[in-house]
């Protein structure tokens, strides 16, 4: 398993296929603050919350010069049919291989009601301008997460 990411790190570079089957990459994204969010599957609840809220501050994000994409391991067609059916407004990407989620470190061991699987642990990245990670959200809770990372994006 690579370190453990810290603020003040270099981001991995990544390419993602997104919704729109159109592909996003870091380096098309320098000289933009990027919210790299980490979610561990389309349509189950929490995660739905989270990119509902992403998406209501979506606008916000932008006029603060941050791009959102959330992240998880589901395909293209599922991205695509979680965003319609939530109206969701922010990219998601598809990272069925794994690489992004492995090479940020959020593919981890969890256990529920004593049975342990590795799954995504749910986590933000506040990505500035020049590409260095600013700051970290670990196992984060969804109530007020956006409001949250929109804070910080202003701070940046």
């Amino acid at each position: 398993m690579a370190k453990q990411l810290e603020p003040g790190d270099k981001a991995p570079a990544f390419t993602l296929t997104t919704d729109d089957d159109d592909k996003v990459a870091l380096k098309d994204l320098k000289g933009k603050k990027v919210v790299l969010y980490f979610y561990p599957k389309d349509d189950t609840p929490g995660c739905t919350k989270e990119a509902i809220a992403f998406s209501t501050d979506l606008a916000k994000f932008r006029r603060a010069g941050a791009e959102v994409i959330g992240v998880s391991r589901d395909t293209v067609a599922k991205h695509q049919k979680f965003k319609e059916k939530h109206d969701l407004k922010v990219t998601l990407g598809a990272d069925d291989k794994g690489v992004v989620t492995e090479n940020y470190g959020v593919w981890v061991e969890k256990s529920m009601y004593g049975r342990k699987f590795m799954g995504i642990e749910r986590s933000t990245f506040l990505i500035d301008e020049k590409g260095k990670i600013r700051q970290i959200w670990r196992k984060v809770k969804v109530a007020g997460h956006a409001d949250e990372v929109l804070e910080a994006v202003k701070a940046l």
